[in-house]
């Protein structure tokens, strides 16, 4: 697969852009991150249109990658603002998504790594102050 237009995808998704994912995605892929696991293109696809329901300005930026024949694992930045929290700040969440392509050189697997607890729990009000008092401590 050629990861640069996958890559120019996910810097341009917007919501009327999710049915690209067909572009890109095998029609029975698999998705895992910290909070679904889903098979299937029209399930992906909700998990992104669900993304644009929850935040306001979604933008992925991939910041490195790591490529070969069967796959890619793809570092990036998600910035965002969330609706619940009022207009605030541009929020920025690091994660990494491992990627294994079919034999068409479509994504059949994709799983998002990232860290919950520090890229958005401890942001939250409320929750994130417990969070960081838990954090402090704890650490050495």
């Amino acid at each position: 697969m050629q990861i640069e237009p996958l890559i120019r995808f996910y810097h341009e998704l917007s919501q009327d852009k999710i049915d690209r994912f067909a572009d890109f995605y095998a029609e029975d892929a698999w998705f895992k991150d910290p909070f679904n696991e889903v098979r299937g293109l029209a399930a992906i696809q909700r998990i992104f249109s669900h993304m644009f329901k929850q935040v306001d300005e979604p933008r992925f930026v991939v910041t490195e990658q790591i490529v070969d024949a069967k796959g890619a694992m793809l570092v990036w930045v998600f910035y965002y603002r969330v609706r619940l929290w009022g207009k605030g700040k541009v929020q920025a969440m690091h994660g990494v998504s491992h990627l294994r392509f079919a034999a068409d050189g479509k994504v059949n697997y994709h799983r998002d790594y990232w860290d919950t607890a520090e890229e958005l729990y401890m942001k939250m009000p409320g929750l994130g102050l417990l969070m960081r008092g838990l954090r402090r401590a704890i650490s050495a």
